[in-house]
């Protein structure tokens, strides 16, 4: 699991070399579907991890919030931040993930008792989708995307 972790943490880094080399009115300039532009995409697949695996270690979540004022290096900060806790996370339950359970309350207050992999599984490809979309976006404003193929891809 740890794995596809780092495939994303990998794609995620070389998101931020390429978004070093667009204006920054490009990277917060409102789009259509995602999270509305290429810096809150970024900053709402590290939020989503953040707060799964904040939930599933049995702590308070805390995300980012995101405003035009955001700024690339404290999106990079707070991903570094998260990614850190993540690895501390899994040194700890990685033997005793298909026995661990999360319970979470949805907004129409229907209770889930969800397996860890589960949720492990969801924030992989949550964060697969939303870079998806920024290579639609880069394609937009003519730039070439990250290549985020696995199969061609040196990975830890």
């Amino acid at each position: 699991m740890i794995k596809l972790f780092s495939y994303n943490w990998q794609v995620r880094e070389e998101w931020f070399e390429w978004c070093r080399t667009v204006p920054n009115e490009e990277l917060t300039k409102e789009r259509k579907g995602g999270m509305n532009s290429i810096l809150h995409n970024l900053l709402h697949v590290i939020n989503c991890e953040r707060i799964w695996i904040s939930r599933m270690a049995g702590k308070p979540a805390s995300k980012m919030e995101f405003n035009h004022s955001t700024s690339l290096d404290e999106v990079i900060f707070f991903s570094n931040e998260t990614k850190e806790m993540t690895q501390h996370f899994f040194m700890g339950v990685e033997s005793e993930l298909e026995d661990e359970r999360l319970s979470i309350t949805s907004r129409n207050g229907t209770t889930y008792s969800l397996p860890f992999q589960k949720v492990l599984f969801h924030i992989i490809t949550h964060e697969v989708h939303h870079l998806g979309q920024l290579s639609v976006w880069s394609r937009e404003i003519d730039k070439k995307p990250v290549p985020s193929d696995l199969i061609f891809r040196d990975w830890q």
